[in-house]
């Protein structure tokens, strides 16, 4: 008899992180990378490689490999912990009309959220009971400019 698909590794859709990384400790890093491979993991998505910007300069060669993979087929969209890892809002907007344009989709680990009632504390439970799945830190695709 064949297992349930739950019990089997089935492929998501194909993303792609991207990391803006500006005077970022080793440690932080790492934990924004733990967060993209858990968000892929935990909404079965593919995380194929990871994008990581490391300057404040406009014409990004991280961004340029980014937009070169969104053309190959079966690419689903881009992954980033916030909007903010897109740039200044200025740059982030038109990033993300690049990314709309190359027919991907951007997904942000935390999404823009409107005001809380006071009180509230975060949306989801702290992640320190969770228990890591078997993907590990996706290929690091280091573009510095």
């Amino acid at each position: 008899m064949e297992s349930l698909t739950e019990h089997r590794r089935v492929s998501g859709p194909v993303v792609y992180g991207f990391l803006r990384l500006l005077r970022v400790s080793a440690a932080r890093q790492g934990a924004l990378m733990a967060s993209l491979a858990e968000y892929c993991r935990s909404h079965e998505l593919l995380l194929s490689g990871v994008f990581t910007e490391r300057s404040a300069a406009t014409g990004s060669a991280a961004f340029t490999g980014l937009l070169d993979v969104l053309a190959l087929p079966d690419t689903y969209g881009v992954v980033a912990p916030a909007a903010s890892h897109l740039g200044t809002k200025p740059i982030a907007g038109e990033r993300q009309k690049r990314i709309e344009t190359a027919g991907a989709r951007l997904l942000l680990v935390r999404g823009l959220r409107g005001p809380r009632p006071s009180g509230h504390g975060p949306t989801s439970p702290p992640s320190a009971g969770r228990r890591r799945g078997s993907l590990g830190p996706a290929p690091a695709l280091d573009a510095e400019t």
